[in-house]
């Protein structure tokens, strides 16, 4: 999926009209869990959709994952993450990451101290 196309079926009368710096202050606030789905938003989801169902398909289906607290697409597309982690993982990986066309890449947040840069975790 291009980033042209998606930049092309976007209308321009449906973006967002939050303010990024109130929504910056709702997730350092609630936290990226506890923020409220109204509040994840990617102005180029709807677009990337209408050029390509699958992924809307995609996302409707996450969705329904129990254990995933959010889930939104990155950017123009074609990446969508989850925030949470699946109840039943072994069932999730089945499904997701063994169908054509799909990768689950598993990550987490980085925590670190004020004024420091990465540290391996001790063993």
């Amino acid at each position: 999926l291009s980033t042209p196309k998606v930049f092309g079926a976007l209308d321009y009368d449906q973006l967002s009209v939050e303010d990024p710096e109130t929504l910056l202050n709702i997730f350092l606030k609630d936290g990226v869990i506890n923020t409220d789905d109204k509040y994840y938003i990617n102005d180029l989801e709807q677009p990337a959709f209408d050029c390509l169902p699958e992924l809307e398909a995609l996302k409707d289906e996450l969705l329904c994952v129990k254990g995933f607290d959010h889930v939104m697409m990155s950017g123009s597309g074609t990446s969508i993450f989850c925030i949470g982690e699946p109840n039943d993982k072994d069932s999730f990986m089945k499904e997701f990451d063994e169908r054509e066309g799909v990768s689950v890449f598993n990550t987490e947040f980085i925590s670190r101290e004020e004024g420091s840069w990465f540290v391996n975790p001790e063993k």
